[in-house]
């Protein structure tokens, strides 16, 4: 059986904003594709997410090529035995990140662990575009969301959270100049800033939810004009980059 819906793909789903993102899209009939990079302790939580809607789970290290590859398999081939052939994608939310790199700065920074920030923040977003736009071409109006932070703000740059800040600054970067290169295939590619959310990372003082957190995620994964492409959001507004 061949899927009608749209197919969206999340990275990190198995929790925070990555799992609100999933089940919003399911709420909305969207099939989601939700990974995460440790199945072992991570698919239960996932497959909780069926109550949803239809929910397919598979393994994804968004710094692993070969982990890339294989899900690119999964999705633009028929598996044997599988029900659903999907061969095409319609969301791409990258969502994975990591190291709110509090413990140094600018100038004490230990660049192997900035490396080691950017490689998942910013090389793995550009790694799944580029992977997956044969796929978002086969969409009638993809979109692609990079769930980035008000720390990667131009004028937000002020020597702390060095990995973790200019990691965004770069995924923001590469926002807009995917944007502009896919412009006219009506993939429309756009940063969203969640806010302060109470995860791992945001910690349990944040001022929002994991599901407020998801919203414009979400909005942006959903937006019908194609023309509005190369922005940064917040709460559904354009911030400056």
């Amino acid at each position: 059986m061949e899927t009608t819906s749209k197919i969206a793909l999340v990275t990190g789903a198995n929790r925070g904003i990555g799992y609100a993102v999933a089940q919003s899209l399911l709420e909305k009939g969207i099939t989601v594709i939700a990974t995460s990079r440790n199945p072992d302790s991570s698919k239960k939580d996932i497959d909780r997410l069926s109550v949803y809607g239809n929910v397919v789970y598979h393994q994804l290290d968004v710094t692993d090529a070969k982990s890339i590859n294989l899900l690119y398999a999964f999705l633009s081939t028929e598996q044997a035995g599988a029900e659903t052939k999907f061969g095409k994608l319609d969301i791409l939310i990258n969502n994975a990140g990591i190291n709110y790199d509090t413990y140094q700065n600018i100038e004490n920074a230990n660049l192997e662990d900035v490396k080691d920030t950017f490689e998942t923040n910013t090389f793995a977003p550009w790694q799944m575009i580029q992977k997956f736009l044969p796929l978002l071409r086969q969409s009638q109006a993809a979109r692609v969301v990079n769930v980035s932070s008000g720390a990667g703000a131009l004028n937000s740059q002020n020597g702390s959270t060095p990995g973790y800040s200019l990691s965004k600054l770069a995924l923001n970067g590469l926002t807009r100049a995917f944007a502009d290169q896919l412009k006219n295939d009506g993939i429309a590619v756009n940063a969203v800033c969640p806010g302060w959310v109470r995860t791992d990372m945001g910690g349990s003082g944040a001022t929002k939810s994991p599901n407020e957190g998801a919203e414009t995620i979400v909005w942006a994964a959903l937006l019908e004009d194609s023309t509005m492409s190369g922005k940064f959001f917040r709460d559904k507004r354009e911030i400056e980059w």
